[in-house]
């Protein structure tokens, strides 16, 4: 096993670069079988290995660590044979054929005769990327994506092969079907396919058809009698707790509240432990009402709280304070208004919510689907025993980032893993101008535009990345040059470089940024929380 090189991704995760994937595919088996100090997950790219830790001493130690292993190839992860039956009938059968000069038929006998080895996921839960055991069948992907691939679809894209478990946008050349179900959340493991994995493709003549269960299987719910009740949801509110660990290999992301800190904090306020479900909405105007007495703080963006009586009178409402437990009485009701400063904030109830559990997460997963829909009217949501002894805490101050002077926000980053792709050149543009944060924002990730007289960030290098893991706070660069900041809910691999990524503790920060709101990044050195010297020093 030959590594190429260490990169800092952020202050918590290192990038290490191999020659191959099968050297990135041993590396992945040894951290799996030995975990570092403060290693919470290990993502398996095409031939990057990225590795979590929960804190900047652990990153550290791995990035010291690490360039010293010398393993064996053998060691990598051999899994399993599994066998796919599939209707060739795809729309892009012809045209593949005839790129690659083939007709039909040898395409198929060609897709059909090798074994393909799972070397990564990532796009999307159980979405493995197939390596050909022969030489690649290589064909460039679509010009203009599809809007909607169905679940089931057998494809070909780049020098890979792939199932799309679920249906979604996708740019691959679409050979046939499938009803081989790729991810399940009701099996264990859910995804079908894991890296070190191979495929076996077995054409069927005929039509073969898939029968997807609902994504979340949820038990009957049972009647509430402590907690509250969603009156209406404002215009996005989900469960989020501390998100999903140990599962980059399956292809699914962390998520969790993107806002963490002030997340912790509503919850360190009504004497839970930091990790447990919250309401997160988005701008504000959550209402809901209390069955049973119950102890609540609201965290995060400025809102105005109002509780109003049993039949909402507004003769009996009062007032509660933002960052301060407070008790919501049975059947009284809690309306937070339009947020006047910030953009996420954060309801908590003693004892915290309750709910059945995707791989170990009541956490809702835009992009993935995973976890408990976002709240709808009438929604009843569970409040969980509280265990031991928690003491509600005292008023706090708030949580949100505060402008400079100038009204801009700093962030503060680390170059790389993939500066190099920009050059000296590309860090400086990045630090020495201003962005704001673009419409086009959700919690996968903020989009950022340029400030009047900026400008966008120039690769030197040509071609593409291959994917790799990605972290949360990874500022990716696009071919328009105009950075995406990934928040909770990012892909866990991704294809364009990434410039610089966010100290963690940042990434909060960058949550509660509105659109139009400007950002000026401070770089700092690497493996360390002081600005570096020279350009982007405050």
């Amino acid at each position: 096993m030959t590594i190429d090189a260490v990169h800092f991704a952020g202050t918590r995760a290192v990038l290490v670069e191999l020659s191959d994937a099968a050297s990135a595919m041993a590396l992945t088996a040894w951290l799996e079988s030995h975990p570092l100090p403060g290693q919470q997950d290990v993502q398996t790219g095409a031939r990057t290995v990225l590795l979590r830790t929960d804190c900047l001493p652990n990153a550290g130690y791995a990035y010291r660590l690490i360039p010293t292993l010398h393993l064996d190839l053998d060691r990598r992860h051999e899994g399993e044979l599994i066998t796919v039956n599939v209707s060739y009938d795809g729309p892009d059968l012809h045209a593949v054929a005839e790129l690659l000069g083939l007709s039909t038929e040898a395409l198929i006998e060609l897709h059909s005769s090798r074994r393909w080895a799972a070397a990564f996921t990532g796009f999307a839960p159980g979405f493995a990327y197939l390596q050909s055991e022969g030489p690649p069948l290589e064909v460039p992907r679509r010009s203009t994506p599809r809007t909607t691939v169905p679940a089931g679809a057998v494809a070909l894209g780049g020098k890979y092969s792939a199932i799309y478990p679920a249906a979604s946008p996708g740019g691959w050349q679409l050979l046939g079907h499938t009803d081989t179900r790729m991810w399940d959340v009701n099996r264990t493991p859910p995804a079908l396919v894991q890296p070190g994995d191979k495929v076996k493709f077995v054409p069927q003549r005929a039509a073969l058809r898939l029968s997807v269960p609902a994504a979340n299987h949820q038990p009957p719910a049972p009647q509430v009698t402590s907690g509250v009740e969603v009156i209406s949801p404002g215009p996005q509110s989900t469960i989020q707790d501390a998100g999903r660990r140990g599962v980059g290999n399956l292809g699914v992301s962390p998520s969790g509240a993107a806002d963490a800190i002030s997340a912790h904090q509503a919850n360190r306020l009504v004497g839970n432990l930091p990790g447990a479900p919250v309401i997160e909405t988005l701008a504000g105007s959550l209402r809901v009402r209390a069955i049973g007495h119950q102890v609540l703080a609201v965290s995060g963006a400025e809102v105005r709280l109002e509780i109003h009586g049993e039949a909402e009178d507004h003769t009996s409402m009062r007032t509660a304070a933002m960052n301060v437990p407070f008790i919501l009485r049975d059947k009284e009701t809690l309306s937070c208004s339009a947020a006047t400063a910030g953009l996420r904030s954060y309801l908590a109830v003693r004892g915290g919510f309750d709910g059945h559990r995707v791989l170990g997460s009541l956490s809702t997963d835009s992009l993935s689907g995973l976890g408990p829909a976002p709240l709808q009217p009438g929604e009843r949501l569970p409040t969980a025993r509280i265990r031991g002894t928690h003491p509600v805490g005292g008023a706090e101050p708030s949580t949100l980032p505060q402008p400079e002077p100038d009204g801009c926000f700093r962030l503060r980053i680390v170059a790389g893993p993939r500066d190099d792709w920009f050059g000296p050149q590309g860090l400086e543009r990045l630090v020495s101008q201003t962005w704001e944060v673009s419409a086009q924002s959700n919690r996968v990730g903020m989009r950022l535009s340029n400030a009047a007289g900026g400008r966008p960030l120039v690769r030197l290098r040509a071609g593409e990345l291959e994917s790799e893991g990605m972290v949360r706070g990874s500022l990716q660069v696009p071919p328009s040059g105009l950075p995406v900041l990934f928040l909770a809910d990012h892909p866990v691999t991704g294809g364009y470089p990434v410039i610089a990524t966010l100290v963690d503790e940042d990434v909060s920060k960058a949550a509660q940024l509105a659109p139009g709101t400007p950002i000026r990044f401070v770089l700092l050195e690497p493996g360390s929380s002081m600005p570096r010297t020279g350009g982007g020093r405050r």
